[in-house]
């Protein structure tokens, strides 16, 4: 078949999705073309093409059950990230490959912080084994941390986090370990915000972790936001002179006595509505909910947003736009190996800290070609917004969180990953999870993975509106999630082509679990190991498709198609 062929179809699946987005962007009209009917074969292989994807290309921004994500990840989705000139190469700041001895932690701290202060800049590690001896820090935007590939440049880490840092107990309680779930040995942080963090941790004042602040109140008031519905890309303000084209803000919602937020994010209707909330203690303490978004167009008081409203705006939640700490953009990790000095995985929630790559408080930042080994967590997303990760691997001899989603985590992109085998057995009172999202954590996508240990794991605190498409999984991980933290879902999720090695059902078919999800394009499964409950009652307003399947659902991946629009 002629590329040209190829070419047409996909243009003739996704035409009526084009014009409503051309409409929806720019108000002007535009002929859609027929999608193909539900079910119709395709010149292009033999997929079939769901009746939900033809009605979610009627309404891409508004749909009941799949969320729109078409541009998630660092700047919109970007497939190449930005090449900055070299300003440093860490063997200048005392960098000693392969001797075995040299703790080169320093040096490539002196190098990237040489690079901070000159605006920005690539820092350079070359082939070869680097011992590091403590945590590699980012701080400032616009840095580049580059080796010379995943497989040429090895960073050999020798300490963990409660060795560098000291003991960080949970904000909830109990003797929990937060380093199970926070920090990594290679930090992604504005400075600030990572000095505050630490000083907190070190004083045994656990922190909040977001974007406001240790006490979430670091944070003003821009101006209030009328009334708007979930999907639209504009809002009225009521002072448009703080916003310009360009600002990072946070869009915050509250919620009310009733938890009417907390239902919204549900999906609203009877479940929702008879759900008990007031108990939930961890979950509340997640809201107000906090959207980092960039203004992209001021006219009088309308502002027009880089990405379509996440949810409705109502009056009873005294929507605003604020301020925030100060953010790491613009930065990023690529082309090198994290290696943890090997070491038996720890008990449930009692991990010392030997963490991969944590970007927090980070927007539009990414990793590259990056495989974390020996790790108690891979790779985690802390408050953090609008970032790429891709081709990126987890090995060694087995994690508890490969990766994690969590502390409000939003518009980011997963793809191109991997979770290995582990190497070791796992030692008695561990736990697996896979690939986590929690928090009220909402529009991120899992993209071409192969999960060959572990499950999609949604932690509680009611994470919502993310996807997870074009995975193959071997469902053997379970997941988490204290019952004060609330429900496993919001509403849309959707799981898209999803291939599961050992037919287990949990948190793969969701069809009986998530409130207005889909579910499409799955293998035969059935129940066995974990298996939960609904937490809402009633009809779940779901939706299986395509299922007993494998690999013939068309669009074969959600979020390319998405994109494409």
């Amino acid at each position: 078949m002629s590329k040209e062929h190829v070419r047409v179809s996909r243009r003739g699946l996704l035409g009526s999705a084009i014009a409503v987005a051309a409409v929806a962007v720019t108000g002007g009209p535009a002929t859609a073309v027929a999608p193909l009917r539900t079910g119709a074969a395709r010149p292009d292989g033999g997929g079939q093409v769901p009746a939900v994807w033809r009605e979610f290309t009627r309404a891409p921004f508004t749909h009941p059950q799949i969320p729109y994500v078409g541009r998630a990840g660092h700047r919109g989705g970007a497939a190449r990230f930005p090449r900055r000139p070299v300003v440093a190469d860490v063997r200048a700041y005392g960098a000693v490959a392969d001797d075995g001895t040299t703790d080169c932690a320093p040096a490539i701290n002196r190098a990237i912080a040489a690079a901070g202060r000159a605006g920005g800049g690539t820092v350079l590690i070359p082939p070869g084994t680097f011992r590091i001896d403590g945590l590699i820090r980012i701080g400032h935007s616009n840095v580049v941390l580059r080796g010379a590939g995943s497989d040429r440049t090895k960073l050999y880490a020798t300490k963990n986090l409660t060795e560098l840092i000291g003991v960080y107990g949970s904000r909830y309680g109990g003797d929990k370990s937060s380093w199970s779930w926070a920090g990594g040995l290679i930090w992604l942080a504005p400075t600030t915000r990572w000095d505050s963090l630490v000083a907190a941790v070190k004083a045994k004042a656990w922190p909040f972790e977001g974007w406001t602040g240790n006490k979430r109140d670091e944070w003003e008031t821009l101006t209030t936001v009328a009334p708007a519905t979930r999907g639209s890309w504009s809002v009225t303000v009521a002072d448009p002179r703080p916003l310009k084209p360009g600002r990072l803000v946070l869009l915050r919602l509250a919620d009310d006595a009733g938890h009417t937020l907390l239902e919204h994010m549900s999906g609203g209707g009877p479940g929702p509505e008879s759900y008990y909330w007031d108990d939930k203690t961890k979950l509340t303490s997640y809201v107000p909910y906090e959207w980092p978004v960039r203004i992209a167009r001021v006219r009088g008081r309308k502002v027009t947003l880089e990405r379509p409203l996440p949810l409705d705006l109502r009056p009873e939640w005294d929507p605003r736009l604020t301020t925030h700490v100060e953010p790491l953009t613009g930065s990023g990790v690529e082309g090198l190996t994290l290696e943890a000095i090997e070491t038996p995985q720890s008990p449930h929630l009692l991990d010392k800290g030997y963490n991969g790559v944590v970007l927090q408080c980070a927007y539009d930042c990414w990793v590259d070609d990056v495989t974390v080994r020996h790790v108690d967590n891979g790779f985690g997303l802390v408050a953090a917004s609008a970032c790429t990760l891709r081709r990126t691997r987890v090995a060694g001899r087995g994690s508890h969180h490969p990766y994690f989603c969590r502390e409000g985590s939003h518009d980011n992109l997963v793809e191109d990953f991997t979770i290995e085998q582990r190497t070791v057995p796992a030692p008695p009172n561990t736990q697996l999870h896979g690939i986590n999202v929690e928090g009220l954590s909402s529009y991120n996508v899992w993209s071409r993975g192969d999960v060959q240990m572990g499950t999609f794991d949604s932690h509680r605190g009611l994470p919502f509106a993310n996807v997870r498409t074009d995975i193959t999984v071997n469902n053997d991980g379970r997941h988490g999630g204290d019952a004060s933290a609330g429900p496993l879902f919001g509403a849309r999720f959707t799981h898209w082509n999803i291939r599961v090695t050992n037919g287990r059902a949990g948190l793969m078919k969701i069809d009986g679990l998530a409130p207005y999800s889909a579910t499409v394009g799955l293998n035969e499964v059935t129940e066995f190991d974990q298996i939960d409950v609904p937490d809402f009652t009633g009809d779940l307003h779901s939706r299986l498709e395509l299922y007993g399947t494998t690999d013939v659902v068309r669009p074969r991946n959600l979020h390319e198609a998405q994109r494409d629009l």
